[in-house]
């Protein structure tokens, strides 16, 4: 039913006296509310991967730029990783394996000890690069002792690196990077059954190459295999070409149930799913990993980039990669919406309807509208910031158009540039209200220069306008997610 056609029943009802009767459907609280972040969180750290254990703390590692060492963080939030002490605890080979290129660690928790898995090259043989692993049975490994479990043994003896760990089905897998002659030139990504955290079981399969335009540019590349399941799949993200400007991530689906060591139960999605974006300013987004919020409802990015594109050299001695987080999103058909890196600074966060639940404020040519199913995710994203207006406001900064802002325009709303006029900063600035139809979780918007006028949805389109019924204050109501 159109919204003007429910107003006419709605004006029918009330002249029948059961008006009071009438209560439009609404959502719950969302599932995954808003979880918002400050990047970068860790400047000159790469390859980020990040454990949340039982312990109550996330474990951070990461590539350093001298390729030296292996350090850890912990933290009770993921944001207070960005200042927890870092400890070194594992330090390169003076001399033969693992004295050099150390790369790409990650921590993980198996069968009560930890593990450590990273890539390393020899002092001999710098691109000798292998997968290694470090084990330690102490509660706390940033203080424990570590014992090196030695090169994981794979069928091939070449270049190989960037292993990780997951279960499905209570069956543990690695999967890895590395180069097979036959095949051809650049990594490929494998997969193997494990038997204990450092051995992998049977004939290794390979599950993806790099034969798209987008995964070739500088060098042929998948690599940094991550895992997510969800809704009865198995999603794993890599990183295609080259570490500059031109990395990215892709993005590999199969379903749980398959046998996930067969390479037909992979799909891979036929374009990139994360990369560079000019408008925010972050290039060359990839190696990622998942984790979630503290809250454990929301699921996180994390991931490294630049802020910016052109890079004198070679990428690799580039020391600026920084480790950053946004919230990963999921859209209505169960796959992940990755979006775009968002701006440094604060995360943005998107606003759903408390009565056309799965319905969210976006922006399509410039107009604010209420739409569901928004899979071009960065359109409906707005940074909240503080109020162009000041006063106590905020403002609503877009995600994929920054210094752009949701305004009020002739009572509709519009997301324009800020043209600095003192007519736009106060259009632009907005009370932050508890929510009018749900005080606790939802959220209301109210004009700062038109006080009692309130954002909200109307016939699909986004308005400025005063509220005075139940139906008004539910369309006037949203939650952040």
């Amino acid at each position: 039913m159109s919204r003007p056609s429910r107003r006419v029943v709605l004006t029918g009802l009330a002249a029948l006296a059961l008006t009071a009767t009438v209560t439009p459907a609404h959502a719950a609280a969302p599932a995954s509310p808003a979880v918002t972040f400050t990047n970068p969180v860790a400047e000159q750290r790469a390859d980020p991967h990040i454990f949340k254990h039982t312990d109550g703390y996330y474990y951070f590692t990461a590539t350093v730029p001298a390729y030296d060492r292996i350090v850890l963080r912990r933290a009770t939030t993921l944001q207070g990783l960005s200042t927890a002490a870092e400890t070194t605890i594992w330090t390169k080979h003076s001399s033969g394996e693992m004295g050099a290129h150390i790369w790409a660690p990650e921590i993980h928790f198996i069968d009560g000890k930890w593990y450590v898995y990273f890539a390393a090259g020899a002092t001999n043989d710098i691109w000798k690069i292998r997968p290694y692993v470090l084990e330690s049975s102490s509660a706390n490994p940033l203080t424990g002792t570590w014992t090196e479990k030695g090169r994981i043994a794979l069928p091939l003896d070449t270049f190989s690196l960037d292993a990780t760990t997951f279960v499905v089905n209570g069956t543990r897998y690695l999967s890895w990077a590395q180069n097979d002659p036959a095949v051809g030139d650049g990594t490929n990504l494998y997969l193997a059954r494990m038997s204990n955290p450092w051995t992998i079981s049977g004939s290794p399969a390979l599950i993806s190459r790099p034969t798209n335009a987008w995964e070739t540019i500088g060098h042929t590349v998948n690599e940094g295999p991550s895992v997510i399941q969800r809704n009865g799949k198995v999603f794993m993200t890599f990183s295609a070409s080259a570490t500059d400007s031109n990395y990215c991530l892709g993005l590999l689906t199969a379903s749980a149930s398959a046998d996930l060591m067969n390479a037909a139960s992979w799909t891979k999605t036929p374009t990139p799913v994360f990369t560079s974006n000019a408008a925010t300013g972050q290039y060359g987004p990839g190696h990622n990993t998942f984790t979630t919020s503290e809250d454990g409802k929301s699921d996180v990015l994390v991931y490294h980039d630049r802020n910016y594109k052109d890079i004198t050299g070679d990428p690799l001695n580039d020391p600026n990669r920084r480790t950053r987080y946004q919230k990963l999103y999921w859209n209505a058909d169960g796959t992940p919406n990755f979006g775009i890196p968002v701006a440094d600074g604060l995360t943005p966060v998107r606003f759903s309807s408390y009565n056309y639940p799965g319905r969210f404020i976006r922006h399509w040519e410039f107009r604010a509208r209420l739409e569901a199913n928004v899979t071009n995710l960065a359109d409906s994203q707005f940074r909240v910031v503080t109020g162009l207006a000041g006063s106590g406001t905020v403002s609503l900064e877009s995600a994929n158009f920054p210094g752009y802002y949701l305004r009020h325009k002739n009572y509709e709303l519009w997301v324009e540039k800020n043209d600095g006029t003192a007519t736009f900063l106060a259009d632009a600035s907005f009370q932050r209200r508890a929510g009018l139809a749900d005080t606790t979780a939802g959220v209301s918007f109210e004009s700062y220069n038109f006080p009692g006028r309130y954002v909200r949805h109307y016939a699909n389109l986004i308005q400025l306008q005063p509220v005075s019924t139940a139906l008004d204050r539910q369309d006037a109501t949203f939650y952040a997610e």
